[in-house]
């Protein structure tokens, strides 16, 4: 009976010991200088662009994010400025219901590409800080730069110079 008992103590501890090893068992966010993950690979809801050999901005952006609302018109501008010389933008919306993602589009219309992570698989992959957050892919997929949140003309500027540089 003794040994049960310990048997069973142990087994116990041993669960508990690995359920606190878990969180430090995910993996760390992104970094610069890693892949970031393929697009393809999540259901993602919207057509994916071709971006081999691309610079890309991946955006992850909701309709309850009030910087979002503020960064839409700056990546307009960049998708305008970049578009054409090898820029990509895909902004990925969170949002629970796809109603809520066509609002906030009809009030900031945007012509780079808007895909849906409503599984949120995507982002539970690529743990964002906070939003919006975007991610600068060189031309291998590697991240180059990370942004959190969105600081008006500054962060516009930042983008520009970063983009401008990966394109040469």
């Amino acid at each position: 009976m003794n040994t049960l008992c310990n048997r069973i103590s142990r087994a116990i501890a041993l669960t508990v010991l690995m359920l606190a090893a878990l969180p430090s068992l995910r993996a760390a966010p992104l970094k610069q200088g890693d892949a970031f993950p393929d697009l393809s690979k999540f259901t993602l809801e919207g057509t994916l662009p071709d971006t081999k050999d691309k610079v890309v901005l991946v955006d992850f952006f909701a309709s309850w994010c009030g910087p979002c609302k503020d960064s839409f018109p700056a990546m307009q501008e960049l998708h305008k400025q970049f578009g054409g010389k090898g820029l990509v933008i895909i902004a990925v919306n969170l949002d629970k219901k796809k109603s809520d993602m066509d609002d906030f589009l009809q009030k900031h219309p945007a012509d780079f590409v808007i895909v849906r992570d409503a599984a949120n698989k995507l982002v539970g992959e690529v743990k964002i800080p906070t939003m919006p957050t975007s991610f600068l892919l060189d031309r291998s997929g590697k991240v180059h730069s990370m942004h959190r949140g969105f600081k008006g003309e500054e962060t516009r500027r930042t983008y520009a110079a970063e983009i401008e540089a990966l394109l040469k």
